[in-house]
């Protein structure tokens, strides 16, 4: 499409996204809550991860200052029908605007226009800042995942965060939107060293660890009992963060993410960012404790079941990382953004000796990820983690972004049917 259309597209999406509707509605009062003022007090910032403004406003206090969606949350909301009428709406503008515009791009778009609509609907009705996630087609292209990034940017500069996929591209593409002064949300990290690969290369703004799955994922295969899994990876990857800003080094803050349990608020008090669901944000409210501290030198222990060692299942890349990851990730970090590739980063882990932090995914390692969901299947993966040719947090990625993508799949069909139906 030449520059002319592009911006034709552009202007028209933006447009749409920017119209009157609910996010004109009065703001969600904020009263201070002392129970949530002494996590605060612990040095944690406080997010809702849900992109359903009822649920939010139930528990919603002054010391909560940001919500994080997804493809999945805002799935949800796409599902229940109540933007039915600005996908058509959008779809029409688009349409005036791009008169060749095929349908996957046309879908690209009206994406683009709901994510930032409800977006922008949270931000107003809370004061919230909000993490708005780019579509799952964008994870593995440099340059759109700029240009979209730039224009979430645009649409809401003072409140809206980009989340950005932790993949080789998306490195290239969260530093050259990190570069440029967008608030970055690097998202789907697992472990320490990929929050280390993150901070050193991509500098974003803020990076992740979902920890409520790396538990789930030893309990269900009856590896261990799960406990503390994610936690100690969520610990050791704020360790890691420390050391980098206290030299320097980086400026990335962490987010506790796929919090399962209320009681994990006050086991892991003092990590930079909570992003809650408001299960577990309710159960903590309803159970606090009573002088929470920060726990961010806690050193937590994992039960692994008799006869299982972390090596079976390459349990250890969570929170362990090599110098020699860490030296390649600052040599990354150094070139520049807009020459680096992403085969460069696989080539230069691989030397690091950390070829299982990316490794070649084929077709077929796809498909068994599609049919795990979020939690892989172990018995396919066991023989490749227990060999070290692919890490546990490598895995995880790959099951987290196919399970985000089957959602972004399910939110795409409702929007091809609305704007078939004309």
């Amino acid at each position: 499409m030449n520059t002319e259309a592009e911006t034709a597209i552009a202007e028209a999406a933006k447009t749409v996204a920017l119209r009157p509707g609910a996010s004109d509605e009065p703001r969600v009062p904020a009263h201070p809550d002392l129970v949530w003022r002494a996590i605060r007090d612990c040095g944690t910032r406080l997010w809702l991860d849900t992109g359903d403004i009822e649920e939010a406003a139930r528990l919603w206090t002054a010391e909560f200052e940001a919500l994080t969606t997804n493809n999945t949350l805002l799935n949800r909301e796409v599902q229940k029908g109540i933007y039915d009428e600005l996908v058509r709406e959008a779809a029409a503008a688009l349409r005036a605007a791009a008169p060749d515009i095929d349908e996957r791009r046309l879908l690209l778009e009206i994406a683009f226009v709901l994510n930032a609509r409800h977006g922008l609907t949270l931000a107003r009705r809370f004061g919230a800042y909000v993490s708005v996630e780019l579509h799952t087609d964008l994870a593995d292209d440099v340059e759109r995942t700029v240009a979209y990034g730039r224009r979430y940017h645009e649409v809401c500069p003072e409140r809206f965060i980009v989340k950005v996929p932790l993949s080789p591209a998306g490195l290239i593409g969260a530093r050259r939107l990190s570069d440029a002064g967008i608030p970055v949300n690097f998202t789907l990290g697992f472990s320490a060293r990929q929050n280390v690969l993150a901070a050193l290369v991509a500098r974003p703004a803020y990076v992740n660890v979902f920890m409520g799955r790396l538990n789930a994922f030893v309990s269900d295969h009856r590896l261990g009992d799960g406990l503390n899994v994610g936690e100690k990876a969520t610990l050791a990857a704020q360790r890691e963060l420390l050391n980098l800003r206290r030299v320097g080094a980086a400026s990335s803050r962490l987010i506790g993410a796929s919090m399962r349990e209320g009681s994990q608020v006050g086991a892991l008090a003092g990590v930079d960012v909570f992003t809650m669901p408001p299960k577990v944000a309710a159960e903590y409210r309803a159970h606090p404790l009573p002088r929470p501290s920060s726990r961010l030198h806690d050193e937590l222990a994992v039960a692994l079941a008799p006869g299982v060692a972390l090596s079976d299942f390459a349990g250890a890349t969570l929170w362990e990382t090599a110098g020699p990851l860490r030296a390649a990730a600052a040599e990354l970090g150094r070139e520049n953004p807009r020459t680096l590739t992403p085969e460069r980063i696989v080539r230069r882990l691989a030397q690091a000796g950390a070829a299982d932090v990316f490794p070649a995914w084929t077709p077929e390692d796809i498909a068994a990820a599609d049919r795990g969901g979020k939690i892989p299947v172990y018995a396919h993966w066991k023989d490749r983690l227990a060999a070290g040719r692919i890490g546990l947090d490598a895995l995880m990625n790959l099951a987290a972004f196919r399970s985000f993508a089957a959602d972004q799949a399910a939110f795409d069909e409702r929007v091809r049917r609305l704007i078939s139906a004309r």
